[in-house]
């Protein structure tokens, strides 16, 4: 997965400075604080946020139209916290959080579990430990020789682990493994890990659960690649036709050319152009006698 991630990252284009470049931070800035704030419970709507964004009156609870002014504030720098350091993650939460709880940006001085239905299902570390764990986990995302991937969904594992704060640790744990991305490509800025995480909720917090009861973090580490892989397919084939018809080969082995059509919503002419181009490439082959044979990725 590390591959493929590596291979797609080179061809995403996002071209920065331009109208249209503008446009789409913004649509993906509004999209990364409504899923990242959904998560938590936040009921406000993409145009919701975007009114808030815009400086517009919004109708809505007072806490979660203040859990947006936060995002918006945070992501708004996003480019400016530096993923190594301790002291702008908690500058960080100190401004997520402001207005929301008490002693927002300091690490909680109590005992904190994660309670789902009633039922507690982690409790984390005693509050003297946090300060020391804190500190070795960002010594090892330094020192570390593991790729950037590999140690942003460890950190992001062992962050949610920790569970440094009284309230605020999945958002600001989401947000720091977009950053660390950032650092191996910024692309990650505009494909965030929040939108990942929202489109799949219960089998994020169900990889965490299943890593701490293994005691290793290695299921939500494939979890989170195989978020990041599809995110990128889905923008590509959002940006190429081409790609949009190589990602349907890749999760339909051996598919045939109407079929193919029918999926695309696409021309049968178009899709043996699209395929032909594809073959001549050499990223696909057809296999079998051509009354039942289809197309596999190479």
């Amino acid at each position: 997965m590390i591959a493929e991630i590596a291979a797609l990252v080179e061809r995403v284009t996002f071209r920065p400075g331009n109208a249209d470049a503008l446009k789409l931070r913004r649509a993906n800035q509004i999209k990364t604080i409504q899923a990242s704030l959904a998560i938590e419970g936040n009921t406000l709507s993409e145009e919701q946020v975007s009114e808030i964004l815009d400086g517009k009156r919004v109708v809505a609870p007072l806490r979660q139209i203040q859990e947006v002014k936060n995002a918006i504030a945070v992501y708004d720098i996003a480019e400016v916290w530096n993923p190594y350091s301790m002291k702008d993650l908690l500058r960080a939460h100190e401004m997520m959080m402001a207005a929301l709880m008490d002693h927002p940006g300091e690490f909680r001085r109590g005992g904190v579990g994660v309670v789902k239905k009633s039922e507690v299902i982690h409790m984390a570390p005693p509050a003297h430990l946090v300060p020391q764990q804190m500190k070795d986990l960002f010594s090892w995302l330094k020192r570390s020789k593991d790729h950037l991937l590999i140690r942003s969904c460890v950190f992001h594992y062992e962050f949610e682990f920790i569970h440094p704060f009284p309230d605020g640790n999945g958002r600001i744990g989401r947000l720091w493994q977009s950053l660390i991305l950032a650092k191996w490509n910024p692309v990650f800025l505009q494909l965030p890990v929040e939108t990942m995480v929202y489109n799949n909720q219960d089998k994020y917090y169900q990889a965490i659960n299943q890593s701490t009861e293994a005691g290793d973090s290695g299921i939500f580490i494939v979890f989170m690649l195989r978020e990041i892989l599809n995110a990128l397919r889905g923008h590509m084939s959002s940006q190429d036709p081409l790609e949009a018809v190589f990602r349907c080969i890749q999760d339909n082995p051996g598919v045939r050319t109407g079929m193919l059509a029918e999926r695309l919503s696409i021309s049968r002419r178009t899709a043996e152009r699209h395929l032909q181009a594809l073959k001549k490439a050499e990223r696909i082959e057809f296999r079998g006698a051509p009354r039942n044979g289809g197309y596999y990725p190479k």
